[in-house]
């Protein structure tokens, strides 16, 4: 398995992903979109997930394909970003059919970003049209790092962000994720040199650093992005209610909605392997898996396996290059990550 020729989730073909951002109120949406409807499931395994539409992508409903995927900060605010998605693509035509009418079908989730010192206060809602505007950028080519919905995300010690990684396998079938990363745990080892996914990492796309040769880590749980939210919000804000890490790994391999879900679940090892602690019960991490179906499998389910661990290995690397990525803006709380 070696990465795609972008390492990007547009590696799997006919994937696409906007982003649109605002560096005043330090936050943005991405959104994944593709020439035509694909299956799509999720699996969340956060404690405090803010969601639209994923009821209807368990493998029991009956809605079979969806139009674009929202991953927005904002909290619940953010969630509003899919209705200008909708807009967008109700402008050109596309939804599900009922009757004359077509109903685009946009589930997304949202991160916490509301405490991260940009300027939160708005007349207006602004996601509705950071929606829109990440849908009509959708490309091939995308920014990481201070971008999208990784714009105004934190992790523990240092400024999270946009990332995304990619991966073809032997049999020519692409995975790919994208992740915007606010968990409430740390991407980096003590010291903010080595990434928690340094043993996953291919070349030097997160750095090249290696992994921490340090023994007895993951005992210490002190986080900088802590501390400045309650400066911010006042010392009885209950910070481990401001994270999230949100995800969606993508594949040309046909699955099922059933399939999808299993790939979501199995994409959680990335996070647990790329922060720590990860999952907790304030952070409302989910992944979403969509497949284009441009690629029968002819084994699937000796191949979902993995196609699972491809999932995993793609959403590692994504959250290590999100944070790699990040660039410092006026206003931040936190560093960015800087080579020794």
């Amino acid at each position: 398995m070696l990465p795609g020729p972008k390492n990007l989730i547009t590696d799997v073909p006919g994937i696409l992903v906007g982003n649109a951002q605002d560096s005043v109120l330090k936050s943005g949406t991405t959104v994944l979109t593709a020439d035509a409807p694909f299956t799509a499931s999720v699996h969340v395994m956060g404690g405090a997930p803010g969601t639209r539409e994923t009821d209807l992508l368990a493998p029991d409903k009956s809605v079979a394909r969806i139009d674009a995927l929202v991953l927005s900060g904002g909290s619940a605010f953010g969630l509003d970003a899919c209705s200008g998605v909708m807009d967008a693509l109700h402008g050109q035509g596309r939804g599900f059919p009922v009757g004359p009418a077509r109903v685009p079908l946009v589930p997304g989730a949202i991160l916490f970003d509301l405490l991260n010192g940009g300027s939160k206060d708005w007349d207006q809602n602004p996601y509705r049209a950071l929606g829109r505007a990440a849908f009509e950028a959708a490309a091939e080519d995308f920014e990481l790092g201070t971008a999208g919905a990784g714009t105004g995300a934190l992790t523990a010690m240092l400024k999270g962000g946009l990332g995304s990684a990619s991966l073809v396998l032997e049999s020519g079938v692409t995975v790919g994720a994208l992740v915007a990363a606010n968990p409430l745990g740390a991407v980096t080892t003590p010291g903010e040199t080595h990434f928690w996914a340094a043993p996953f990492e291919i070349g030097d796309e997160f750095g090249g650093i290696g992994p921490d040769r340090a023994a007895g880590l993951g005992r210490s749980l002190h986080s900088r992005k802590i501390e400045a939210i309650q400066t911010l919000g006042g010392a009885t804000l209950p910070p481990e209610r401001a994270n999230t890490t949100i995800a969606i790994v993508a594949t040309d391999a046909a699955l099922s909605k059933a399939q999808c879900q299993r790939l979501a679940t199995a994409a959680h090892d990335g996070i647990g392997r790329a922060i720590v602690p990860a999952h907790s019960p304030g952070d409302g991490d989910l992944v979403f898996a969509a497949s284009t179906g441009a690629r029968v499998l002819e084994a699937a389910d000796a191949e979902l396996g993995t196609l699972c661990h491809a999932a995993a290995l793609c959403l590692s690397r994504a959250i290590a290059r999100a944070v790699f990525h990040a660039r410092p803006e006026p206003g931040d709380l936190l560093p960015c990550w800087s080579a020794p």
